[in-house]
């Protein structure tokens, strides 16, 4: 299809969370995976199959594919064998011998199901708000404990699952209806039929979007596997080339980061290829974290594009290497919106309009979707009126595919419809994918001797490194590492021992860790994260063989603060 003028726009939506499992037992510590599946994934594939017409880029890690694979398998199992599903949540669906009233036991479970959010989640449904509301003040001191009975944790259960549904599968499944309707004493049946249905949409998670690929309609692409940040294993001191000032770590390099970088890219491929059946062609790195040792990366394992935040850009076109092409575009008052090659890489390179994507994130939830959706577009529209070669141009918007949902009313249900519906009829807008872009429309990229390292995050490295607590995690990360290299050079081990401590390795690696270690984050998700990765720490030790450190029964950091959305996003530039 030749190119018709229209602003072309492309929505990359990441879908990501890390490994929850203990690899070693197979069971998971916490059950964020299956819930942002149930409420958010489906939600997503959902739209794009309503409005056939709609475009977007859907980014997975591999590490969720792979949870999301193993959710779907377990819970076969349990319908087929009887076997145990190993996450506690879901399992206390269909768990015959809940804890008994007034335990220490039945409270934990209790707030375990408080864990959503309260305006959007809890408050929609009355009764679950009064369930709710009864299990907040529970403690070990409450009298209130011993007159509940095992129907209260069932009835609370099971409206926390059910507010975890997504609104496209809520307005459309009877059996869904009918449970709302009821509203309380659910039965044995009733708790079989939840399980039952959450298998099925987990399971049609993975097919429904290779179908929608394999339409043309959307594009599928990756991140390393693990979710690493890729340029700090290349070499921790490029996060001084945004943050000169930056207190690194004790430790001055991630032993052997280049090779466990391209081994991250290798297995990412592979994941990806065995669930969606094809090899992509781009990779959103991990939290668009990019540098030019990293693109070179990226070049060498094939992609034709990769995209990060309008933060790095404006830090790369200060820097005194970019000078002259960057004075030249001053001028001539080029946009960020459009693609770029730096230091002789032909990988692709596109820019999140920070601008625009917060105001998804973090402005248009209190909004009626009318009005947020006719804002985003007004602001699109000016951007077209300002671009000078439309050819060359393109409009990113790149942002979770689950953490921002929770905040609009019934999950972005409308926001999200009219979204697509009003691009797609708009005269001056069109929406696309990336690989659509570069084929058809074939744009020709600006070339720059340099890109200043960072991420989509205030365009530096300060989300994942600089502060105590974060440092702290790197030394212990390198420390561990030196260990593993040790090891593995004076003892045997059998493949399957090795391939362990392969992935054991990469799941320390990921960024998720580092992002919540601070003052800043709240405490409970602090406290989860950090355990966790101490956890996997642990278990890295002990599948080399090798006492685990002391330090590694002390928690890290502890955090206290109240950022917004509770911490699970952040703003591209700094307030």
């Amino acid at each position: 299809m030749p190119f018709n003028g229209k602003m072309k726009v492309v929505f990359l939506w990441h879908m990501h969370q890390p490994d929850y499992r203990n690899i070693m037992t197979g069971e998971y510590y916490f059950p964020w995976t299956y819930l942002h599946a149930l409420k958010d994934y489906v939600d997503m594939v959902a739209h794009l199959e309503a409005q056939p017409k709609a475009r977007a880029v859907f980014n997975f890690a591999p590490i969720l594919l792979e949870q999301l694979d193993d959710y779907a398998q377990q819970i076969e199992n349990f319908f087929k064998r009887q076997e145990k599903i190993k996450d506690a949540v879901l399992w206390s669906l269909v768990d015959s011998h809940l804890p008994l009233a007034g335990t220490p036991e039945f409270i934990a479970l209790s707030k375990k199901y408080l864990r959503a959010n309260r305006q959007r989640m809890i408050e929609r449904f009355p009764i679950y708000r009064e369930l709710a509301d009864i299990a907040e003040k529970l403690d070990e001191h409450s009298p209130i404990a011993k007159y509940l009975n095992e129907q209260f944790l069932i009835d609370l259960g099971f409206w926390y699952h059910l507010s975890w549904l997504s609104e496209t599968l809520r307005r459309s499944d009877y059996r869904v209806q009918a449970w709302q309707n009821k509203g309380r004493g659910f039965s044995w049946q009733d708790r079989m039929d939840l399980v039952k249905l959450i298998g099925e949409e987990i399971a049609s998670i993975g097919p429904r979007y290779k179908a929608l690929y394999q339409k043309g309609q959307i594009e599928l692409c990756m991140s390393p596997y693990a979710h690493p940040i890729v340029p700090l294993l290349l070499d921790i001191n490029s996060a001084r080339q945004a943050w000169p000032e930056v207190t690194l770590p004790i430790a001055t390099n991630y032993a052997g980061g280049e090779e466990r970088a391209k081994w991250h890219l290798a297995q990412g491929i592979k994941t990806f290829e065995h669930y969606f059946g094809h090899k992509p062609r781009g990779c959103w790195p991990s939290e668009g974290s990019v540098s030019d040792d990293t693109l070179k990366l990226m070049q060498e394992a094939g992609f034709d594009w990769v995209a990060t935040g309008d933060s790095v850009l404006h830090n790369t076109l200060r820097h005194p290497d970019n000078k002259v092409i960057a004075d030249d575009l001053s001028e001539r008052k080029a946009c960020l919106h459009r693609p770029y090659n730096f230091a002789d890489h032909k990988v692709n390179c596109f820019f999140r309009d920070d601008g625009l994507s917060d105001l998804i994130g973090f402005k248009y939830a209190t909004w009626h979707s009318d009005d947020a959706v006719g804002d985003l577009i007004n602001h699109m529209v000016n951007i077209a009126n300002a671009c000078d070669n439309p050819k060359n141009s393109v409009i990113s918007v790149i942002m979770d595919g689950e953490n921002a949902w929770e905040y609009f009313p019934e999950n972005a249900y409308y926001f999200l419809a009219q979204l697509y519906k009003r691009i797609d009829e708009h005269p001056m807008l069109e929406l696309t994918t990336y690989s659509e872009l570069l084929d058809q429309q074939k744009p020709e990229p600006l070339t720059m001797p340099h890109v200043v390292a960072g991420s989509w995050v205030y365009g530096n490295f300060s989300t994942w490194i600089g502060d105590k607590d974060k440092n702290r995690g790197w030394d212990m990360l390198c420390e561990a590492k030196l260990a593993v290299d040790h090891a593995l050079a004076t003892k045997k081990y059998t493949k399957s021992e090795l391939q362990q401590i392969e992935k054991q390795l990469a799941l320390c690696e990921g960024s998720d860790w580092f992002w919540w270690f601070g003052g800043y984050n709240p405490a409970q998700s602090v406290s989860d994260f950090e355990y966790l990765y101490r956890q996997h720490l642990k278990n890295l030790y002990h599948l080399i063989r090798v006492p685990e450190p002391e330090y590694l029964n002390t928690v890290i950091s502890v955090g206290g603060g109240d950022p917004a959305t509770g911490g699970v996003m952040r703003q591209g530039h700094e307030n």
